[in-house]
């Protein structure tokens, strides 16, 4: 069974990702969410959870026996070791989750929200489409601060954890820029939905079997 027209969204920690999904969704496409998917691949009786404890130990889980995600967070920005054993773990399943859901999905196309994309771009190659939710960094900073309720130190070290903001532009087919009210991105996602909606019936026309993306990124088409 071949994959449907798969879109990666990709953008900065709180350069507005969700804002953007709930607009698909909205429109009726499904949104497959990485989030989403490493929490359930760590859930409670999950061999990723089993994984995770032998790893890092029983204190990693909460009062109620799920990861817990907070305390895990602040431990692996203070430590590059345990980020990368943390990745180790998840990562690969995520990866499967959404390959999952993403060849079962039945509507005219989906969208996969991957904020570590360009880190991992070559697991995805398999993808469609890229698109960027992109904003200004010093605007990344104030979201993620007043979003988490946390200090400027720590939001500039999630930030600086992540690919630079030009090469993730670099990686994109598609930009939808937010760096101004929210509203404004209802037009860039209709737009952007007319044109995927083309590009996924031209996929079936042309349906050959392979997998990759379908276009050279680095020329972004900008709604």
């Amino acid at each position: 069974m071949s994959t449907p027209f798969v879109v990666a969204m990709t953008g900065g920690i709180a350069a507005g990702k969700s804002a953007v999904a709930r607009r698909f969704e909205q429109l009726g496409i499904h949104v497959y969410d990485a989030d989403q998917a490493a929490r359930a691949v760590v859930a409670p009786g999950t061999e990723g959870l089993a994984a995770v404890i032998k790893a890092f130990g029983p204190g990693v889980l909460d009062a109620s026996g799920h990861l817990d995600r907070a305390a895990m967070r602040a431990r692996i920005f203070a430590d590059q070791a345990a980020r990368r054993q943390l990745e180790a773990i998840i990562h690969p399943r995520v990866r499967a989750w959404l390959r999952e859901h993403a060849r079962a999905d039945r509507g005219p196309y989906c969208v996969l929200a991957i904020p570590l994309l360009a880190e991992n771009i070559d697991h995805y190659r398999w993808v469609d489409r890229i698109l960027v939710v992109d904003a200004p960094e010093a605007l990344q900073l104030e979201r993620l601060i007043r979003r988490d309720g946390i200090d400027e130190a720590l939001a500039r070290r999630m930030i600086e954890q992540q690919a630079h903001r030009l090469h993730r532009l670099k990686l994109a087919h598609d930009v939808i820029e937010n760096h101004g009210e929210e509203r404004a991105l209802d037009a860039q996602v209709a737009q952007l939905h007319r044109r995927y909606l083309e590009l996924a019936q031209e996929k079936r026309r042309h349906a050959d079997g392979g997998d990759g993306v379908h276009a050279e990124p680095g020329s972004a088409e900008r709604p």
